[in-house]
């Protein structure tokens, strides 16, 4: 920028003050007003030509010299002068925007493309120079996506997307950190490197999500480019009386969106093939043939309207508009001769079965039971998306998202019953998994069963972090869950008194109730984010008094108890009839909902690597005591003479999900212990158990949070919370908290525990006081033998880490007639 002595220390652009970036011809001056400082500096005004730089000196001799007496030589050192102040600050002091590169060309052309998407969704591309370029997601920001969907006849955005969503673009990457403040009529005028400066791939490709309500009175060469083989939405419309019984729509006429209306798709040369992508596309992991006899004499008694015919895919395709077929063109009044509608039968999925006997299948598959599949989803938000986890040797890891594809995801949720991918993760998109990396470079071409069926490597010959486990996103049927809940009163979307649907009224609208608050928690909370899509639960409120925005004021629903795993508050247990002691609307039920969520995990080695026996005299255990940190028995102890045998270890727990851990209490309610001289801002952290091999408990501590810090953290994670100095509390997504094993309370008292066999049992976050996206995953067990003097921990591991049969194997010692020694 250059600044003018004459305007009050105004800072102007060279485009204002007739300096141009790429045209100095347009730079004039008075040569009194011209100098360089120590941070190189133009004043420029009008008055005077001055030819570029470049240009040669018979040319020079034919420009008008100014008024003033200006030499020729003195001409072309202040033309020279002028060059290297340009160049220094274009380099330096600002960097070259849109702007000055592009109002002098075309205008310039946007356009979405990429599939799978919607009409108002997609890679965000740019027609500059004449080629098609994309956009670098370094730097994107939401402001960035409503200058886009503006440009593209949208209103505004509601979100944008990275790391190439919605595929891979060709071409230039015309756009690198791009930084707009949302409010610019033109995205050149957004700062940016330059066209064409770019230090991005074409995997870091930005999208956008526009809102969908266009631009009133939106008249524009930059359509919305939609490739010609792009089917924006597909759906079954029911036929048969079987057909139209309750979600999820299994059989119908397969129809396209075309201009806000339904075509349908002539069966010419349909094949069994076309059915199963149509059914990926649609949550179903399988086709069935289907009785054409009925809907060949429908047909005949509709006004049809077909958009697509000639249809021939391979089977494996994750989207219709990936197969070959043709559209009608202009009047396809004739079109389809001879011919009928496609028509396509499903096979839903277990958690998608009708049926008495299906819904059997459905709750057995429901329960986080390892045994019954190879393959699982954790620490997803929703159904049918979540990270790859696989069993191999009785042990539950991950897969390594190299060469991670829509291919090898698609063959993952059809195997547990889902339809096609719509996503293929990498990065650890779903949070980090612990444990080994069973599968490396995954190469399946869409038609295997089951994922092991597929090629790929042994993690155990190439270098891979779980920073790198691969996830998915699937197509799963509509049910239509939503409509049956609300939220009100809430902040935002994301928030709200908890409202459930009662059918329809007098009005032929449904009426709406709440639900009692009491033993409400974040396991039903997280069923309604779910069920509502708002992603994890943040908090399950028992009391909502200043969300009081809504008349509906009769609870209708109490008792619900919910496992997490359920997809619907319908599917958890609840009263019968409503009884609830407190039935004022403050105390109704309400969530707050979030898209990511934290994943705390133990670190189940270092508890079999720490563990030992000391017995530490009374004298030193007022403190814990205090605390409560010793058995029953310690109140009768003849204190300070005598002792107590403490099973000590250490525990690193892990924060592996994508949302910091923080307390529920805010620092306001922490309680100052004295005796140790630290916060709690938890009441209970982690319960320590020992168990008989039946679960029986012979032995408990539990240790609230001294204070949750950061003690370490992953290479590239910065630590954040540090509770020295009454400092914020709390977990870092990558970092772990270190309690080590001399740490007071840091223990089992095993003082009254006869010699045996046990289980040591370690659960944090018991009471789920603090919302997860995973809590299968919070409990760690270990085998332990104590023969009275010595105790050997063994087999130490996560809960949900081996198979059911290893899990059975685990809690049975070989030989073992009674819990004692013999």
């Amino acid at each position: 920028m250059a600044k003018d002595s004459r305007s009050n220390g105004k800072l102007w652009s060279l485009s204002e003050l007739g300096c141009p970036v790429h045209s100095l011809e347009k730079c004039f001056f008075s040569p009194r007003e011209f100098q360089l400082s120590p941070g190189p500096r133009l004043l420029c005004s009008p008055g005077n030509p001055l030819a570029s730089a470049g240009t040669s000196s018979s040319h020079l001799k034919g420009q008008a010299m100014e008024a003033r007496g200006i030499t020729r030589g003195r001409h072309q050192l202040l033309s020279l002068l002028c060059s290297i102040w340009l160049w220094v600050s274009t380099a330096e002091l600002s960097p070259p925007t849109p702007t000055e590169q592009s109002r002098e060309g075309p205008p310039l052309q946007f356009r979405l493309a990429g599939y799978p998407r919607k009409h108002n969704e997609g890679r965000i591309e740019v027609f500059y120079n004449q080629e098609w370029g994309t956009i670098c997601d370094d730097d994107f920001t939401l402001a960035n996506a409503h200058v886009f969907c503006r440009h593209l006849g949208f209103v505004a955005a509601t979100g944008w997307t990275h790391s190439a969503k919605y595929g891979k673009g060709t071409g230039r990457i015309w756009l690198d950190n791009l930084s707009c403040g949302g409010n610019e009529k033109s995205v050149v005028d957004c700062r940016s490197r330059g066209w064409g400066n770019s230090d991005c791939s074409h995997e870091e490709d930005a999208g956008v999500i526009c809102k969908d309500e266009r631009i009133a009175g939106f008249v524009s060469s930059n359509v919305i480019e939609t490739e010609q083989n792009q089917v924006e939405e597909l759906r079954l419309r029911p036929v048969v009386s079987h057909a139209k019984r309750p979600l999820p729509i299994t059989e119908g006429i397969v129809e396209v969106r075309y201009k806000n209306r339904w075509a349908q798709v002539c069966n010419e040369n349909w094949s069994s093939r076309n059915s199963r992508v149509v059914c990926g596309m649609l949550g179903f992991p399988a086709e069935k043939k289907v009785n054409q006899n009925f809907y060949r004499l429908s047909s005949q008694r509709q006004a049809l309207h077909f958009r697509l015919h000639s249809v021939s895919c391979l089977g494996d395709e994750v989207h219709l508009s990936l197969c070959a077929f043709e559209f009608y063109r202009g009047n396809a009044t004739g079109a389809c001769q001879g011919g009928m509608p496609a028509v396509v039968g499903c096979v839903p999925g277990p958690l998608f079965a009708t049926g008495d006997a299906q819904k059997k299948k459905r709750r057995r598959q429901q329960r986080p039971q390892q045994g019954q599949t190879r393959i699982r989803l954790k620490g997803g938000a929703r159904a049918g998306e979540g990270r790859v986890e696989v069993l191999r040797g009785n042990e539950w890891g991950t897969i390594c998202d190299d060469r991670w594809n829509l291919m090898s995801a698609s063959v993952v949720c059809r195997e547990l019953g889902f339809g096609s991918a719509k996503e293929a993760l990498t990065g650890a998109r779903m949070g980090q998994g612990m444990g080994p990396i069973h599968m490396n470079e995954v190469q399946c071409t869409g038609s295997e069963k089951s994922l092991w069926s597929c090629p790929h490597k042994n993690i155990t010959e190439e270098g891979c972090k779980h920073s790198e486990d691969a996830g998915v996103r699937c197509n799963v049927p509509y049910m239509a869950y939503e409509t049956t809940i609300r939220l009100s009163g809430g902040r935002s979307q994301f928030e709200g008194r908890v409202e459930v649907a009662l059918g329809a009224g007098s009005n032929s609208t449904p009426g709406w109730g709440l639900v009692c608050g009491e033993s409400w928690g974040n396991l039903e909370a997280t069923v309604v984010c779910r069920q509502l899509g708002l992603g994890f639960a943040s908090q399950g409120l028992q009391e909502t008094w200043y969300w009081d925005a809504s008349n509906v004021t009769e609870m209708v629903l109490s008792g619900v108890k919910c496992a997490g795993h359920e997809m619907a508050l319908s599917h958890c247990q609840h009263h019968n009839t409503v009884t609830c002691q407190k039935t004022g609307t403050r105390f109704a039920a309400g969530v707050i909902c979030s898209e990511t969520a934290s994943d705390l995990l133990l670190h189940a080695p270092l508890v079999q690597e720490t563990a030992y026996i000391e017995d530490r005299p009374l004298h030193m255990l007022y403190c814990a005591a205090e605390e409560n940190c010793l058995s029953s028995s310690a109140r009768n102890a003849n204190w300070p003479y005598g002792h107590r045998r403490l099973l000590r270890f250490s525990s690193q727990i892990h924060n592996n999900g994508r949302a910091d851990f923080r307390p529920k209490a805010g620092r306001h309610s922490w309680v100052w212990h004295e005796c140790h001289g630290h916060y709690h801002s938890m009441d209970i952290f982690t319960h320590y158990d020992l168990l008989t091999p039946n679960g029986t408990k012979v032995a408990e501590g539990h240790k609230a949070s001294f204070c949750l810090e950061d003690t370490e953290c992953q290479e590239d994670v910065g630590k954040r919370y540090e509770c020295a100095n009454f400092g914020e509390q709390g977990i870092t997504v990558g970092c772990w908290d270190l309690y080590r094993h001399d740490i007071d309370c840091q223990w089992i008292d095993i003082t009254d525990v006869r010699a045996g066999n046990y289980i040591l049992q370690v659960v944090i976050n018991p009471r789920h006081e603090v919302a997860e996206s995973d809590f299968t995953n919070n409990g760690m067990k270990c085998n332990c033998k104590y023969d009275g003097h010595r105790i050997w921990v063994h087999n130490c591991h996560i809960g949900d880490a081996l198979s059911e049969e290893a899990s059975r194997r685990f809690e049975q010692y070989p030989g073992q007639l009674n819990n004692q020694v013999v």
